[in-house]
Protein backbone atom coordinates (compact mmCIF):
# COMPACT_ATOMS: atom_id res chain seq x y z
CA UNK A 1 0.00 0.00 0.00
CA UNK A 2 1.85 3.61 -0.75
CA UNK A 3 -0.88 5.39 1.02
CA UNK A 4 -0.06 4.63 5.15
CA UNK A 5 -3.58 4.89 6.52
CA UNK A 6 -1.80 5.86 10.01
CA UNK A 7 1.16 7.61 8.76
CA UNK A 8 1.90 11.45 10.08
CA UNK A 9 0.97 13.69 8.18
CA UNK A 10 3.84 16.41 7.26
CA UNK A 11 1.82 20.07 6.67
CA UNK A 12 3.20 21.98 3.25
CA UNK A 13 4.85 24.39 5.73
CA UNK A 14 6.38 21.76 7.64
CA UNK A 15 8.11 20.50 4.14
CA UNK A 16 8.97 23.93 3.00
CA UNK A 17 10.57 24.47 6.33
CA UNK A 18 12.91 21.48 6.15
CA UNK A 19 13.99 22.43 2.50
CA UNK A 20 14.99 25.67 3.37
CA UNK A 21 17.19 24.08 5.94
CA UNK A 22 17.97 21.26 4.33
CA UNK A 23 18.20 21.56 0.59
CA UNK A 24 21.75 21.10 -0.89
CA UNK A 25 21.52 23.74 -3.02
CA UNK A 26 20.75 26.43 -0.68
CA UNK A 27 23.39 25.46 1.25
CA UNK A 28 25.92 26.00 -1.32
CA UNK A 29 24.27 29.38 -2.31
CA UNK A 30 24.57 30.33 1.07
CA UNK A 31 28.62 29.64 0.88
CA UNK A 32 28.62 31.69 -2.16
CA UNK A 33 27.25 34.55 0.01
CA UNK A 34 30.17 34.27 2.11
CA UNK A 35 32.98 34.09 -0.22
CA UNK A 36 31.82 37.63 -1.97
CA UNK A 37 31.74 38.72 1.46
CA UNK A 38 35.22 38.07 1.60
CA UNK A 39 36.08 39.15 -1.82
CA UNK A 40 34.43 42.64 -0.80
CA UNK A 41 36.87 42.73 2.40
CA UNK A 42 39.99 41.84 0.13
CA UNK A 43 38.78 44.86 -2.00
CA UNK A 44 37.87 47.58 0.90
CA UNK A 45 41.65 46.93 1.79
CA UNK A 46 43.09 47.88 -1.78
CA UNK A 47 43.87 51.29 -0.94
CA UNK A 48 46.70 49.83 1.89
CA UNK A 49 50.06 51.22 0.95
CA UNK A 50 53.25 49.33 0.42
CA UNK A 51 56.10 49.22 2.57
CA UNK A 52 58.67 47.35 2.05
CA UNK A 53 62.02 45.90 3.99
CA UNK A 54 64.84 45.12 1.68
CA UNK A 55 68.43 44.49 2.78
CA UNK A 56 71.42 42.85 1.09
CA UNK A 57 75.26 41.84 1.49
CA UNK A 58 78.08 41.63 -1.69
CA UNK A 59 80.89 40.93 -2.17
CA UNK A 60 82.48 41.77 -5.89
CA UNK A 61 83.93 44.57 -8.42
CA UNK A 62 84.06 47.92 -8.18
CA UNK A 63 85.00 48.93 -11.84
CA UNK A 64 82.77 50.81 -13.87
CA UNK A 65 82.43 52.08 -17.35
CA UNK A 66 80.30 54.95 -19.26
CA UNK A 67 77.56 54.30 -21.80
CA UNK A 68 73.73 53.60 -21.67
CA UNK A 69 71.84 50.48 -22.01
CA UNK A 70 68.25 49.21 -22.06
CA UNK A 71 67.78 46.93 -18.56
CA UNK A 72 66.57 43.48 -19.28
CA UNK A 73 66.44 40.21 -16.83
CA UNK A 74 68.57 41.28 -13.87
CA UNK A 75 71.35 44.04 -14.36
CA UNK A 76 74.01 44.14 -11.74
CA UNK A 77 74.30 47.67 -9.87
CA UNK A 78 77.86 49.08 -10.15
CA UNK A 79 78.05 52.50 -8.73
CA UNK A 80 80.67 55.35 -9.33
CA UNK A 81 82.22 57.32 -11.78
CA UNK A 82 84.81 55.43 -14.55
CA UNK A 83 88.55 55.00 -13.36
CA UNK A 84 91.32 55.12 -16.23
CA UNK A 85 92.77 51.79 -15.18
CA UNK A 86 90.98 48.54 -15.05
CA UNK A 87 90.79 47.14 -11.49
CA UNK A 88 89.03 43.82 -10.82
CA UNK A 89 89.92 43.70 -7.01
CA UNK A 90 86.91 42.32 -4.71
CA UNK A 91 85.00 45.01 -2.99
CA UNK A 92 82.25 44.19 -0.31
CA UNK A 93 79.42 46.52 0.39
CA UNK A 94 75.61 46.50 1.68
CA UNK A 95 72.66 48.38 1.56
CA UNK A 96 69.19 48.48 3.69
CA UNK A 97 65.66 50.21 2.18
CA UNK A 98 62.70 50.73 3.86
CA UNK A 99 60.35 51.61 0.63
CA UNK A 100 56.91 53.23 0.90
CA UNK A 101 54.69 53.39 -2.12
CA UNK A 102 50.84 54.74 -1.94
CA UNK A 103 48.47 55.20 -4.37
CA UNK A 104 46.65 58.00 -2.03
CA UNK A 105 43.78 59.30 -4.66
CA UNK A 106 42.77 57.89 -7.69
CA UNK A 107 39.60 60.08 -8.34
CA UNK A 108 37.05 57.90 -7.32
CA UNK A 109 38.28 54.32 -8.25
CA UNK A 110 38.88 52.92 -4.85
CA UNK A 111 35.12 54.16 -4.29
CA UNK A 112 33.76 52.27 -7.53
CA UNK A 113 36.03 49.06 -6.60
CA UNK A 114 34.22 48.68 -3.21
CA UNK A 115 30.98 49.60 -4.61
CA UNK A 116 30.90 46.39 -7.18
CA UNK A 117 32.18 44.37 -4.85
CA UNK A 118 29.04 45.40 -2.44
CA UNK A 119 27.19 44.60 -5.29
CA UNK A 120 28.58 41.58 -6.02
CA UNK A 121 27.30 40.47 -2.60
CA UNK A 122 23.85 41.95 -3.25
CA UNK A 123 23.32 39.64 -6.41
CA UNK A 124 24.46 36.67 -4.79
CA UNK A 125 21.80 37.30 -1.93
CA UNK A 126 19.20 37.72 -4.67
CA UNK A 127 20.66 34.82 -6.33
CA UNK A 128 19.92 32.82 -2.76
CA UNK A 129 16.53 34.63 -2.41
CA UNK A 130 15.59 33.44 -5.99
CA UNK A 131 17.07 30.26 -5.46
CA UNK A 132 15.10 29.53 -2.25
CA UNK A 133 11.90 30.77 -4.16
CA UNK A 134 12.06 28.40 -7.12
CA UNK A 135 12.94 25.59 -4.60
CA UNK A 136 9.83 26.27 -2.53
CA UNK A 137 8.00 26.35 -5.87
CA UNK A 138 9.36 23.28 -7.03
CA UNK A 139 8.42 21.68 -3.63
CA UNK A 140 4.78 23.21 -3.65
CA UNK A 141 4.18 21.62 -7.09
CA UNK A 142 5.53 17.99 -5.70
CA UNK A 143 3.66 18.43 -2.64
CA UNK A 144 0.67 19.42 -4.83
CA UNK A 145 1.28 16.05 -7.34
CA UNK A 146 2.19 13.69 -4.45
CA UNK A 147 -1.99 14.81 -3.00
CA UNK A 148 -2.96 14.32 -6.79
CA UNK A 149 -1.08 10.62 -6.98
CA UNK A 150 -2.77 10.03 -2.85
CA UNK A 151 -5.99 10.77 -4.09
CA UNK A 152 -5.88 8.79 -7.32
CA UNK A 153 -4.41 5.73 -5.37
CA UNK A 154 -7.64 6.11 -3.13
CA UNK A 155 -10.14 5.81 -6.52
CA UNK A 156 -7.87 3.40 -7.52
CA UNK A 157 -8.78 1.07 -4.55
CA UNK A 158 -11.86 1.61 -4.67
CA UNK A 159 -12.41 0.79 -8.25
CA UNK A 160 -10.37 -2.41 -7.23
CA UNK A 161 -13.29 -3.30 -4.66
CA UNK A 162 -16.06 -2.95 -7.07
CA UNK A 163 -14.11 -5.35 -9.47
CA UNK A 164 -13.68 -7.54 -6.77
CA UNK A 165 -17.86 -7.55 -5.96
CA UNK A 166 -18.71 -7.31 -9.60
CA UNK A 167 -16.49 -10.48 -9.93
CA UNK A 168 -17.76 -12.00 -6.47
CA UNK A 169 -20.93 -11.84 -7.62
CA UNK A 170 -20.33 -12.88 -11.36
CA UNK A 171 -18.96 -16.01 -9.72
CA UNK A 172 -22.01 -16.91 -7.89
CA UNK A 173 -23.87 -16.27 -10.90
CA UNK A 174 -22.06 -18.05 -13.23
CA UNK A 175 -22.39 -21.04 -10.36
CA UNK A 176 -25.79 -20.86 -10.30
CA UNK A 177 -25.55 -21.28 -14.64
CA UNK A 178 -27.45 -17.75 -14.73
CA UNK A 179 -24.55 -15.99 -16.53
CA UNK A 180 -21.86 -17.92 -18.91
CA UNK A 181 -18.11 -18.37 -17.46
CA UNK A 182 -16.82 -15.87 -19.93
CA UNK A 183 -17.96 -12.89 -17.47
CA UNK A 184 -16.00 -14.36 -15.21
CA UNK A 185 -12.94 -14.56 -17.09
CA UNK A 186 -13.85 -10.81 -18.22
CA UNK A 187 -14.68 -9.58 -14.66
CA UNK A 188 -10.52 -11.73 -13.72
CA UNK A 189 -9.17 -9.63 -16.41
CA UNK A 190 -10.72 -5.82 -15.34
CA UNK A 191 -9.76 -7.03 -11.66
CA UNK A 192 -6.53 -7.40 -12.76
CA UNK A 193 -6.08 -4.72 -14.47
CA UNK A 194 -7.05 -2.24 -11.73
CA UNK A 195 -4.64 -3.78 -9.79
CA UNK A 196 -1.39 -3.48 -12.46
CA UNK A 197 -2.91 0.56 -12.29
CA UNK A 198 -2.44 0.82 -8.89
CA UNK A 199 1.00 -0.99 -8.84
CA UNK A 200 2.07 1.96 -11.09
CA UNK A 201 0.52 4.67 -9.09
CA UNK A 202 2.60 3.28 -6.47
CA UNK A 203 5.80 3.45 -8.01
CA UNK A 204 5.09 6.84 -8.91
CA UNK A 205 3.90 8.45 -5.68
CA UNK A 206 7.06 6.44 -4.63
CA UNK A 207 9.42 8.23 -7.15
CA UNK A 208 7.63 12.04 -5.76
CA UNK A 209 8.62 11.15 -2.08
CA UNK A 210 12.10 10.68 -2.96
CA UNK A 211 12.46 13.80 -4.78
CA UNK A 212 11.25 15.51 -2.20
CA UNK A 213 13.27 13.26 0.50
CA UNK A 214 16.16 14.23 -1.69
CA UNK A 215 15.92 18.46 -0.97
CA UNK A 216 14.23 18.23 2.45
CA UNK A 217 16.42 15.44 4.07
CA UNK A 218 13.43 13.75 5.46
CA UNK A 219 13.38 9.93 5.39
CA UNK A 220 10.55 9.60 1.75
CA UNK A 221 8.36 7.01 3.70
CA UNK A 222 7.10 9.88 6.07
CA UNK A 223 6.29 12.34 4.01
CA UNK A 224 2.65 11.97 3.92
CA UNK A 225 0.84 15.13 2.67
CA UNK A 226 -2.37 16.61 4.47
CA UNK A 227 -5.83 15.36 2.59
CA UNK A 228 -7.09 18.21 3.66
CA UNK A 229 -5.21 21.08 1.95
CA UNK A 230 -7.71 21.05 -1.46
CA UNK A 231 -10.33 21.55 1.03
CA UNK A 232 -9.22 24.36 2.22
CA UNK A 233 -7.37 25.97 -0.66
CA UNK A 234 -11.14 25.63 -2.47
CA UNK A 235 -13.05 26.92 0.76
CA UNK A 236 -10.83 29.98 0.74
CA UNK A 237 -11.23 31.03 -2.75
CA UNK A 238 -12.23 34.62 -1.60
CA UNK A 239 -10.15 35.50 1.07
CA UNK A 240 -7.18 34.78 -1.81
CA UNK A 241 -8.38 37.50 -3.66
CA UNK A 242 -8.29 40.07 -1.12
CA UNK A 243 -4.44 39.39 -1.07
CA UNK A 244 -2.55 42.14 -3.23
CA UNK A 245 0.49 41.51 -5.43
CA UNK A 246 3.85 41.86 -5.15
CA UNK A 247 5.37 41.71 -8.25
CA UNK A 248 7.86 44.83 -7.46
CA UNK A 249 9.34 42.76 -4.80
CA UNK A 250 9.30 39.28 -6.74
CA UNK A 251 12.37 37.27 -5.58
CA UNK A 252 13.22 36.77 -9.57
CA UNK A 253 13.02 40.02 -10.66
CA UNK A 254 15.35 41.54 -7.72
CA UNK A 255 17.60 39.02 -8.74
CA UNK A 256 17.47 40.39 -12.23
CA UNK A 257 17.32 43.92 -10.86
CA UNK A 258 20.35 42.95 -9.11
CA UNK A 259 22.52 42.03 -12.30
CA UNK A 260 21.51 44.91 -14.23
CA UNK A 261 22.56 47.15 -11.12
CA UNK A 262 25.97 45.60 -10.84
CA UNK A 263 26.49 45.85 -14.48
CA UNK A 264 26.09 49.95 -14.29
CA UNK A 265 28.39 50.06 -10.98
CA UNK A 266 30.64 47.83 -13.23
CA UNK A 267 30.27 50.83 -15.87
CA UNK A 268 31.21 53.08 -13.31
CA UNK A 269 34.24 51.44 -12.37
CA UNK A 270 35.35 51.18 -15.85
CA UNK A 271 35.24 55.34 -16.34
CA UNK A 272 36.91 55.33 -12.43
CA UNK A 273 39.75 53.34 -13.19
CA UNK A 274 41.45 54.65 -15.93
CA UNK A 275 41.49 58.32 -13.95
CA UNK A 276 44.77 59.42 -12.92
CA UNK A 277 46.45 58.53 -9.54
CA UNK A 278 48.21 60.57 -7.52
CA UNK A 279 51.34 58.56 -5.53
CA UNK A 280 53.14 59.56 -2.35
CA UNK A 281 56.24 57.81 -2.26
CA UNK A 282 58.80 57.65 0.16
CA UNK A 283 62.15 55.33 0.99
CA UNK A 284 65.11 55.37 3.63
CA UNK A 285 67.94 53.78 2.86
CA UNK A 286 71.94 52.86 4.27
CA UNK A 287 74.64 52.21 2.52
CA UNK A 288 78.09 50.99 3.01
CA UNK A 289 81.53 49.77 1.50
CA UNK A 290 85.11 48.89 1.67
CA UNK A 291 86.04 51.50 -0.75
CA UNK A 292 86.18 54.67 1.05
CA UNK A 293 85.63 58.53 -0.33
CA UNK A 294 89.66 58.69 -1.27
CA UNK A 295 88.85 55.49 -3.36
CA UNK A 296 90.74 53.30 -1.13
CA UNK A 297 89.83 49.60 -1.42
CA UNK A 298 89.92 48.68 1.89
CA UNK A 299 89.36 45.02 3.47
CA UNK A 300 86.28 43.33 3.11
CA UNK A 301 84.73 43.96 6.56
CA UNK A 302 85.20 47.25 5.91
CA UNK A 303 82.31 47.27 3.77
CA UNK A 304 79.49 45.67 6.29
CA UNK A 305 78.54 48.46 7.86
CA UNK A 306 76.64 51.09 7.30
CA UNK A 307 78.64 54.72 6.74
CA UNK A 308 76.03 56.45 3.88
CA UNK A 309 72.15 57.13 4.89
CA UNK A 310 69.69 58.89 3.08
CA UNK A 311 65.56 59.83 2.09
CA UNK A 312 63.48 60.58 -0.18
CA UNK A 313 59.67 61.75 -0.35
CA UNK A 314 58.27 62.73 -2.82
CA UNK A 315 54.47 63.41 -4.82
CA UNK A 316 53.29 62.35 -8.29
CA UNK A 317 50.06 62.18 -10.36
CA UNK A 318 50.27 59.41 -13.29
CA UNK A 319 48.11 59.04 -16.64
CA UNK A 320 48.32 57.33 -19.45
CA UNK A 321 46.96 59.47 -22.63
CA UNK A 322 46.37 56.00 -24.52
CA UNK A 323 43.82 55.16 -21.25
CA UNK A 324 40.80 56.83 -22.56
CA UNK A 325 40.45 54.63 -26.24
CA UNK A 326 40.91 51.67 -23.66
CA UNK A 327 38.44 52.90 -21.32
CA UNK A 328 36.28 53.24 -24.25
CA UNK A 329 36.58 50.22 -25.84
CA UNK A 330 35.77 48.35 -22.39
CA UNK A 331 33.03 50.79 -21.52
CA UNK A 332 31.46 50.12 -25.20
CA UNK A 333 31.58 46.30 -23.91
CA UNK A 334 30.30 46.37 -20.44
CA UNK A 335 27.31 48.76 -21.76
CA UNK A 336 26.29 45.79 -23.92
CA UNK A 337 26.52 43.92 -21.33
CA UNK A 338 24.58 45.92 -18.95
CA UNK A 339 21.91 46.24 -22.05
CA UNK A 340 21.10 42.56 -21.92
CA UNK A 341 21.06 42.41 -18.75
CA UNK A 342 18.37 45.18 -18.76
CA UNK A 343 16.52 42.80 -21.34
CA UNK A 344 16.69 40.15 -19.55
CA UNK A 345 14.80 42.16 -16.46
CA UNK A 346 12.32 43.00 -19.07
CA UNK A 347 11.80 39.49 -20.31
CA UNK A 348 11.44 37.94 -16.80
CA UNK A 349 9.07 40.84 -15.49
CA UNK A 350 7.22 39.91 -19.15
CA UNK A 351 7.06 36.44 -18.58
CA UNK A 352 6.00 36.65 -15.08
CA UNK A 353 3.13 38.74 -16.31
CA UNK A 354 2.06 36.22 -18.83
CA UNK A 355 2.34 33.30 -16.21
CA UNK A 356 -0.16 35.07 -13.85
CA UNK A 357 -2.75 35.57 -16.56
CA UNK A 358 -2.21 31.75 -17.53
CA UNK A 359 -3.04 30.84 -14.09
CA UNK A 360 -5.83 33.25 -13.97
CA UNK A 361 -7.31 31.31 -16.68
CA UNK A 362 -6.76 28.13 -15.05
CA UNK A 363 -8.18 28.56 -12.07
CA UNK A 364 -11.39 30.15 -13.58
CA UNK A 365 -11.81 26.81 -15.89
CA UNK A 366 -10.71 24.69 -12.44
CA UNK A 367 -13.68 26.58 -10.61
CA UNK A 368 -16.03 26.33 -13.47
CA UNK A 369 -15.45 22.55 -13.60
CA UNK A 370 -15.44 21.95 -10.06
CA UNK A 371 -19.21 23.73 -9.66
CA UNK A 372 -20.02 20.87 -12.31
CA UNK A 373 -18.43 17.73 -11.70
CA UNK A 374 -20.41 17.03 -8.68
CA UNK A 375 -23.67 16.24 -10.86
CA UNK A 376 -21.38 14.04 -13.19
CA UNK A 377 -20.08 12.12 -9.95
CA UNK A 378 -23.46 11.82 -8.76
CA UNK A 379 -25.10 10.71 -11.94
CA UNK A 380 -22.04 8.50 -12.71
CA UNK A 381 -22.31 6.15 -9.05
CA UNK A 382 -26.63 5.80 -9.61
CA UNK A 383 -25.67 4.61 -12.90
CA UNK A 384 -23.44 1.97 -11.92
CA UNK A 385 -25.20 1.36 -8.96
CA UNK A 386 -28.19 0.61 -11.27
CA UNK A 387 -26.11 -1.52 -13.93
CA UNK A 388 -24.61 -3.46 -10.91
CA UNK A 389 -28.39 -4.29 -9.42
CA UNK A 390 -29.83 -5.10 -12.88
CA UNK A 391 -26.27 -7.36 -14.19
CA UNK A 392 -27.32 -9.30 -10.65
CA UNK A 393 -30.76 -9.84 -11.75
CA UNK A 394 -29.84 -11.14 -14.91
CA UNK A 395 -31.46 -7.81 -16.77
CA UNK A 396 -28.14 -6.92 -18.07
CA UNK A 397 -24.67 -7.99 -19.51
CA UNK A 398 -21.16 -7.60 -17.96
CA UNK A 399 -20.00 -5.12 -20.79
CA UNK A 400 -22.67 -2.41 -20.00
CA UNK A 401 -22.07 -2.98 -16.22
CA UNK A 402 -18.04 -2.40 -16.99
CA UNK A 403 -18.80 0.95 -19.23
CA UNK A 404 -21.18 2.02 -16.28
CA UNK A 405 -18.30 1.43 -13.60
CA UNK A 406 -15.63 3.28 -16.16
CA UNK A 407 -18.23 6.15 -16.20
CA UNK A 408 -17.49 6.34 -12.56
CA UNK A 409 -14.18 5.56 -12.72
CA UNK A 410 -13.50 8.80 -15.21
CA UNK A 411 -15.92 10.68 -13.24
CA UNK A 412 -14.02 10.28 -10.28
CA UNK A 413 -10.68 10.98 -11.63
CA UNK A 414 -12.10 13.39 -13.40
CA UNK A 415 -13.12 15.58 -10.21
CA UNK A 416 -9.57 14.57 -8.77
CA UNK A 417 -7.62 16.24 -11.54
CA UNK A 418 -10.05 19.77 -11.35
CA UNK A 419 -9.23 19.66 -7.66
CA UNK A 420 -5.45 19.30 -8.30
CA UNK A 421 -5.50 21.72 -11.69
CA UNK A 422 -7.41 24.32 -8.89
CA UNK A 423 -4.33 24.21 -6.47
CA UNK A 424 -1.72 24.05 -8.82
CA UNK A 425 -3.30 27.32 -10.30
CA UNK A 426 -3.45 29.16 -7.33
CA UNK A 427 -0.35 28.43 -6.01
CA UNK A 428 1.16 29.51 -9.54
CA UNK A 429 -0.45 32.79 -9.20
CA UNK A 430 0.93 33.06 -5.81
CA UNK A 431 4.24 32.00 -6.88
CA UNK A 432 4.27 34.86 -9.85
CA UNK A 433 2.27 37.33 -7.00
CA UNK A 434 5.17 36.87 -5.11
CA UNK A 435 2.08 35.48 -2.32
CA UNK A 436 3.41 32.30 -1.10
CA UNK A 437 3.33 32.67 2.55
CA UNK A 438 0.39 35.04 2.45
CA UNK A 439 -1.48 30.99 0.54
CA UNK A 440 0.10 29.22 3.34
CA UNK A 441 -1.68 31.11 6.08
CA UNK A 442 -4.62 29.96 4.46
CA UNK A 443 -3.70 26.66 5.60
CA UNK A 444 -3.41 27.13 9.17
Amino acid sequence: MAVQANAQHITLQQLLQQVNQKAPALVSDSAAILVRKAQATETRNNWLPNLKLNYQADIGTNNNDAGPYFGFGIIPSNSRGVRVDNNTTAVSANVGVAELDWEIYNFGAYGAQNKVAQSDIVVEQSHFSESKYQLQAYAIDSYLRLLRLQDFLSIQLRNIRRNEEIKRSVMSLAKSGIRPGVDTSIAEAELSKARLNYIELSNQYKQVQLQLSGISGLNYQTIQPDTSVSAKLINNFTLYNLIQADTANHPLINYYKSVYQNNLERERLIKQSYNPKIMLEGAVWGRGSSVDASDHFNSLPDGFGFNRDNYLVGVGITYNLFDLRRRNLKLSTQKTVTDFARKKLQEQTQQLAVANEQANVEMNTAKQRLMEIPNQLNAASAGYRQKLSLYKNGLTDIIELNAALNILYRAETDYMAAKYTYSHALFQKAITENQVNQILNLLN
